[in-house]
């Protein structure tokens, strides 16, 4: 198969590449601008999960890109598997434990497993993101210069 690097593969790679990074740019954009407004720093730390479909999208758009162009898709499909993966696996911990009813509380190992779950998955998103930016250098480098 043929590398294709037409304007429907770049459309894909930065669409794709733009959802990624909304879930991880947005709870820092949000925290900047409350500070700004109440001299006061919050940060929702759990808003990549609740943003995981506009993540999902973008991943989806990225791997297909990424297909298209013959290019990152280990990384852009490892990242999207290990997001999906942690996501899904920590909710499932936080259900099992009782962590996320409320019938067990916020300490302990479970605790712990299921921060690092989101960690994880914080991490593959950032990981496929960059995926996204190395694949969009390679689609719009100028070929033959």
């Amino acid at each position: 198969m043929k590398e294709k690097r037409g304007i429907f593969t770049k459309i894909l790679a930065v669409a794709g590449t733009i959802l990624v990074w909304v879930p991880l740019l947005a709870p820092v954009f949000l925290s900047v601008m409350f500070l700004i407004r109440s001299g006061m720093f919050r940060m929702d730390y759990l808003m990549p999960a609740e943003l995981f479909p506009v993540a999902l999208a973008g991943g989806i758009l990225l791997v297909w890109a990424a297909i298209r162009a013959r290019a990152y898709q280990k990384l852009v499909g490892w990242s999207l598997a290990a997001a999906v993966v942690c996501l899904v696996g920590g909710q499932g911990l936080a259900v099992v434990t009782g962590l996320a009813s409320g019938d067990t509380a916020p300490t302990g190992w479970q605790w712990a497993l299921v921060i690092a779950s989101l960690v994880i998955y914080t991490l593959a998103l950032a990981a496929m993101g960059i995926g996204g930016i190395l694949l969009l250098r390679r689609l719009f480098k100028k070929s033959g210069g």
